[in-house]
């Protein structure tokens, strides 16, 4: 599995992140909400690069001591690498690290490759927000996992 190089959100970013924000979504963040999450300090985005291209991008809020992922996502060409799990390993790494003990998701309902993706990472259907996705009406499954404080991970 090729491996990922991290860095902090940044605005140089964004027109890369926004072209991936654009394919992989019905309902993509504003430029605006990016900028958020820049300059917020309950933020941690980060975008992850292979042999210095942008493939994808991770981010959480801190609410408490819990972690709400708030975006996991790849450039179309790299899915199926495993680069989603890489994602999802570093943001929870950082979690812990900043002694964050619960992550929390929501996911698209129709998502099956999410859903076996956080499976595989130790989260578990915990809710269901009904109605979440505005444009279809599709609801969101809730997933949350303890965050080791070790960083471990299956």
């Amino acid at each position: 599995m090729p491996a990922l190089v991290f860095e902090p959100l940044q605005e140089e970013h964004l027109e890369a992140v926004m072209a991936i924000e654009e394919e992989a979504y019905p309902e993509p963040w504003t430029r605006g909400m990016f900028l958020q999450d820049i300059h917020t300090p309950l933020a941690c985005f980060y975008v992850a690069f292979l042999d210095c291209v942008l493939v994808g991008y991770v981010g959480i809020w801190r609410v408490a001591d819990e972690a709400h992922m708030t975006s996991v996502t790849v450039r179309r060409e790299y899915r199926r690498q495993g680069l989603g799990s890489q994602l999802v390993r570093f943001i929870l790494r950082v979690s812990a690290e900043l002694g964050l003990h619960r992550a929390f998701l929501e996911v698209r309902e129709s998502n099956l490759a999410g859903h076996g993706l956080y499976r595989k990472l130790g989260f578990e259907h915990t809710g269901w927000r009904k109605g979440y996705y505005r444009s279809t009406g599709e609801d969101a499954v809730v997933m949350s996992k303890t965050i080791d404080p070790a960083g471990d991970l299956p």
